[in-house]
């Protein structure tokens, strides 16, 4: 309960102060708006459904391109992390695009599936495979070796290997790179649609810039803050304290 006070009366302060600061006219409306003007703003995005359409539209494509990522990150993942050969070879190229930011996929997406969905999802997939493959190859590397040796002499071996050792074991750092991964998604997928006119938050950010209309802007920026916060709270903080607990990290 004092927590939840605490971060209430910060956002609270908070917009106190961002209302003193606009009343105070030190920048034009036009470059800080005001949070009674952001307010109206998303109230209009509400009531037009915009904003709700925009939403739907961006989940969409964010879980589509998330859930592909996750396949295929986990899958090279596992196999560099346990193949020396993939190692010297795919895991290195994995890390050197890794250094790549995720805009630097969209010319190619556009070359390859023209101005269109696919594009969009080539984009997101590539800003979350990299991080979710390296985090799964870390985790696999980081398995202690006793771990393998009592599985293989017990007999497990393949898949039984892998669903019942090596994935438990590394699950801690793949969900580590779950988590990096879905805010790289969510950047990559905002570039796409800020590049490419399409429905979606991204569309809605551009019209704002366009219309020179700041309240609309801020007010999708909110409504991106309050998902990502969303998403974290509700399921990847309560997988990491699940797997805490179950590793003895943390007392239930």
């Amino acid at each position: 309960m004092k927590k939840l006070t605490r971060r209430l009366l910060f956002y609270l302060g908070f917009i106190f102060l961002w209302q003193l600061l606009c009343q105070a006219k030190i920048w034009p409306e036009y470059m800080v708006p005001s949070p009674r003007g952001v307010l109206a703003s998303f109230l209009d995005g509400l009531a037009d459904h915009s904003f709700f359409i925009g939403t739907l539209v961006s989940l969409k494509r964010i879980a589509i391109g998330y859930g592909i990522s996750i396949i295929l990150g986990m899958g090279l993942g596992f196999a560099i992390g346990r193949s020396q050969i993939l190692e010297d070879t795919v895991g290195s190229l994995v890390v050197g695009l890794q250094t790549l930011p995720s805009i630097c996929w969209l010319p190619l997406a556009i070359l390859w599936f023209g101005l269109s969905e696919r594009a969009m999802l080539f984009v997101v997939v590539m800003g979350a495979l990299l991080s979710i493959t390296i985090s799964t190859d870390s985790g696999v590397k980081n398995i202690p070796a006793i771990f393998v040796k009592a599985g293989q002499n017990m007999g497990a071996k393949g898949l039984t290997m892998l669903t019942t050792i090596l994935l438990p074991a590394a699950l801690p750092a793949i969900v580590t790179g779950l988590k990096q991964g879905w805010s790289f998604a969510w950047r990559s997928l905002m570039a796409g649609e800020l590049l490419y006119v399409s429905t979606g938050l991204g569309q809605l950010l551009m019209m704002g810039r366009e219309l020179n209309d700041m309240n609309r802007v801020i007010a999708v920026m909110l409504i991106l803050i309050v998902l990502g916060l969303l998403f974290d709270r509700l399921l990847f903080a309560r997988l990491e304290r699940s797997i805490r607990r179950r590793w003895g990290l943390e007392t239930a």
